[in-house]
């Protein structure tokens, strides 16, 4: 037990070094002028608009495609699935799934989304990438909060007479919310930082803009940063704009991640017993 404390007091303290490393050095960066305007000059001057958008943007655009199929699939395979060789066969893939690592995802979006199903390298094309993406996470952990709502919620239901499907949508789901929220917010607090999945399906390089449809290719923080860090031809000019954007990334990831928690907490019926 204690050196699992230790363990994890020293995770703790290396998550505190990284995160004052990069918020001491790009917290002199961030203002509402960077914030509210687009990159200039090759990106070596003006601020980060239109990443901030296209983030926020492709993250709907996940968040649209994978709630529905995520917890649809966790409400078949609690609720309605048989315990065959079938399902648990779908239950390995999904978790398989969720350890694939993020590029394999981006080279099957370009294959199926932008040449596949014409697309194009978009929006659209990117939030479906994320989406595959996020779907396990979603899916494992609605189907954990389902199974986690007492069966005798579903027979009192029953037994007043409600259908199955009756008793789903009025007793269990309200409490298993809070953990289906939890993991959607997670995942889509993972998507929202991947730049290997949005690499070639639709994000660019530099835009003055911001997408008008889906159709669009459109600007996003982590790929930003990427360039910034790595790529860019004046790359100890914009080292101060990459902590910047780095801390921005980390704020915008740590929003969603908090709110995750709070909804966890605020919401849960047994947190509160």
């Amino acid at each position: 037990m204690r050196w699992l404390f230790l363990c994890a007091v020293l995770v703790f303290l290396l998550c505190c070094f990284v995160f004052w490393d990069i918020a001491s050095k790009g917290f002199g960066v961030v203002s509402l002028e960077f914030l509210l305007t687009s990159p200039r000059k090759g990106m070596t001057e003006g601020g980060i608009f239109p990443a901030i958008v296209g983030t926020i943007y492709v993250s709907l655009v996940t968040a649209v495609f994978v709630i529905p199929f995520g917890v649809a699939t966790a409400i078949y395979l609690s609720e309605y699935a048989r315990d065959t060789w079938v399902t648990r066969l779908i239950r390995a893939a999904i978790r398989n799934l969720a350890g694939v690592p993020s590029i394999i995802y981006g080279l099957f979006g370009v294959a199926i989304f932008v040449d596949g199903l014409g697309m194009g390298p978009s929006l659209l094309a990117s939030g479906l990438t994320l989406g595959l993406l996020t779907l396990p996470y979603v899916v494992a952990a609605g189907e954990e909060a389902l199974r986690h709502v007492p069966g005798s919620y579903r027979e009192g239901a029953l037994a007043l007479g409600a259908t199955h499907w009756q008793s789903i949508r009025t007793v269990v789901l309200p409490v298993a919310t809070p953990g289906i929220v939890t993991g959607v917010l997670l995942g889509l607090s993972r998507a929202a930082g991947e730049t290997a999945p949005i690499l070639f399906t639709g994000v660019a390089f530099y835009l003055r803009y911001v997408p008008s449809s889906v159709w669009d290719e459109f600007m996003a923080l982590p790929y930003h940063l990427f360039i910034l860090a790595t790529q860019h031809h004046a790359i100890h000019q914009v080292r101060p704009l990459a902590y910047g954007t780095a801390l921005v990334l980390l704020g915008f990831v740590f929003s969603l991640n908090l709110m995750a928690f709070w909804v966890r907490k605020k919401y849960s019926v047994y947190g509160q017993q």
